[in-house]
């Protein structure tokens, strides 16, 4: 958030963060329009007239004010890897990060070092989009699988961003409002069903779930192929 005087407000959701944006004049849910929410810790009112609130039941986020000039060097950015959703983000890019890597594909996406903001359900999303089966070794993709895969991220993201996000427990968009990109999910959190293109039994028993570093992944075991 970028505030006068050369600076900003840098803002880190951790685990269960979400930004809530509303009118000053327009009462908070509870009825406390001069106090913070349950579980509020950061309250701003712009000179416009807009609320904006941090809430963080769990405390891992964080909030911070730097120099605009020194954005980029922050702690919390400096080692983030290629944004996703920018021109750089292409096969070549991808390919370059991934080559010689000896880690399970869906484990170097969620590695934020090397590509920033892939979490759980988008990287399952791109893989099986991209007909990656999650436990293959990031060095081990030929180059039109590196393609397929790089075509496969940014509309994964897009059409989350479209949709709001996924709303799974407590996140909303800044305006109170659920995300519904849960409902356009193709294997996430659909375990033993059958994906977009399933023949069905016998063919394919169904989206299939492993556990991956303590994470769930789900799959196509027809479409994605060991």
């Amino acid at each position: 958030m970028r505030i006068a005087g050369g600076q900003t407000m840098l803002w880190h959701l951790g685990m269960s963060g979400r930004i809530g944006l509303s009118d000053v004049t327009t009462p908070n849910p509870d009825g406390k329009d001069a106090q913070a929410l349950t579980h509020e810790h950061v309250v701003l009112r712009t000179v416009e007239g807009t609320r904006v609130g941090l809430t963080d039941p769990r405390r891992f986020g964080a909030v911070d004010l730097v120099t605009t000039a020194g954005e980029e060097t922050h702690k919390l950015l400096a080692p983030l890897g290629i944004e996703p959703l920018s021109r750089d983000f292409n096969a070549k890019a991808l390919g370059a990060l991934l080559a010689g890597r000896r880690t399970p594909i869906k484990a170097a996406l969620l590695d934020q070092r090397l590509i920033a903001g892939l979490g759980n359900i988008y990287v399952c999303e791109a893989l099986y989009r991209a007909g990656i089966h999650p436990a293959r070794l990031a060095g081990s993709l030929a180059p039109q699988e590196v393609q397929a895969l790089a075509k496969a991220v940014p509309p994964v993201l897009q059409e989350a961003i479209s949709a709001g996000g996924s709303s799974l427990r407590d996140y909303r968009q800044p305006d109170g409002e659920l995300g519904y990109f849960q409902t356009a999910w193709r294997v996430y959190g659909r375990e033993g069903e059958g994906c977009p293109t399933c023949p069905g039994m016998p063919d394919c028993p169904g989206v299939q779930r492993i556990v991956q570093s303590g994470r769930s992944t789900f799959f196509c075991p027809r479409r994605q192929t060991p």
